[in-house]
């Protein structure tokens, strides 16, 4: 399957991203308390690809349908987050610098997930990570498009897409053993699209975090990198062993081998005859939830677009996001592998993140080998 090149027409000044251009200070380094976020936790002002538009500093002042707050979590079930627009039409891979947080549980500071947007949801908890996957009504959340893209901790250029995105949970074994406390997942990466969504959150102290939240195989999608039994109306927490690493699979001699995904968007995947075909890890343990039970904090949430959506105004208190606004970068394929969908019928997105092309507005990108070509709308 090989990526859709679409012609780039330039309608103002423009600048192209170096590609040798990697952070000094990247995300993945940052270890930020969640009692000590600043109001940016991205600070690099030499990054080609811009800034961080939002902030990470988000309280009830922040909290409406306006929100810019990009700081996002997953404790559970009932209290997770996604992360979508800011600007309702957009596709994940043109606002995947510029993601903001939409949340199932108001107390974040963040946007709300509309109420009936989420149709299914399995959250699984192993020694290393938490991951959540479902199905979803996306465009109830603005998200435009029908193809997905990733968004993870690392980016083309260690910033992060979002540039600058924070991800928190309580559910880690260190938050004090009584979910007092939120503690940051450095390594982490969501795919989102095609009404479908699933995400990894690796414990900095467990077991092998980058391996198992890479985010060097954004072609590959969900089932490779977050492969999960997702049943259509089902809404349930299970406990689960850790998967492989992703890449890593036991061929059948027995050995334990690595794929590694062509580095070039130019080079096309053949996902029919990969070396493996990934199957979700074991789970157990699993508790069935009703999501009128689970959604209550957003029982009088509209879609984007209805008249009672979204309360007047911009956040307050954590003030306007400072710095010049970053360009949207990224890929979108023309679709993914389907093995193991939900019964629902959504496909699982392939992603975008590391490399790809440039959507400019709401139609134009260019595919370049390596990293993103950024056009900057001066």
């Amino acid at each position: 399957m090989s990526a859709t090149l679409l012609s780039l027409t330039l309608l103002a000044t423009s600048a192209v991203v170096r590609a040798d251009y990697f952070s000094t200070n990247p995300l993945v380094n940052k270890d930020v308390p969640y009692d000590k976020i600043p109001y940016q936790v991205m600070t690099d002002r030499d990054d080609p690809r811009g800034f961080q538009t939002g902030y990470n500093q988000c309280n009830s002042t922040t909290e409406n349908q306006q929100s810019m707050c990009q700081t996002m979590f997953v404790n559970h079930i009932d209290d997770f987050c996604l992360w979508a627009p800011a600007v309702a039409g957009q596709t994940i891979a043109e606002s995947e610098g510029e993601e903001v947080a939409w949340c199932s549980k108001k107390g974040h500071g963040t946007r709300l997930i509309p109420n009936g947007a989420i149709t299914s949801v399995q959250f699984v908890q192993t020694k290393s990570y938490i991951q959540i996957a479902g199905t979803f009504n996306q465009a109830m959340l603005g998200i435009g498009g029908t193809d997905g893209g990733e968004l993870d901790s690392g980016g083309q250029d260690g910033e992060g897409n979002p540039m600058g995105g924070l991800v928190y949970t309580n559910s880690f074994p260190a938050a004090n053993g009584n979910n007092a406390t939120f503690i940051q997942a450095r390594h982490w990466s969501f795919f989102i699209g095609n009404n479908y969504f699933c995400g990894k959150v690796c414990d900095q102290t467990g077991s092998n975090p980058q391996g198992l939240c890479n985010n060097i195989y954004d072609r590959l999608g969900c089932d490779y990198n977050a492969p999960a039994n997702v049943q259509a109306g089902t809404f349930e927490v299970c406990k689960g062993d850790d998967m492989m690493p992703v890449g890593t699979y036991v061929g059948a001699d027995g050995a334990t081998s690595t794929y590694h995904q062509p580095p070039s968007e130019s080079d096309p995947i053949d996902y029919a005859h990969l070396p493996y075909t990934p199957t979700p890890a074991p789970t157990s343990s699993c508790t069935p939830y009703a999501s009128a039970a689970i959604f209550t904090d957003i029982a009088n949430v509209a879609a984007v677009g209805s008249a009672s959506a979204a309360p007047t105004g911009s956040p307050s208190g954590s003030g306007a996001p400072s710095g010049s606004k970053s360009n949207p970068t990224g890929s979108v394929k023309p679709g993914s592998p389907t093995t193991g969908s939900p019964s629902s019928g959504a496909s699982k997105p392939a992603g975008s993140g590391s490399s790809g092309a440039l959507a400019f507005g709401a139609s134009v990108g260019a595919v370049m080998a390596g990293f993103a070509v950024v056009v900057a709308a001066l």
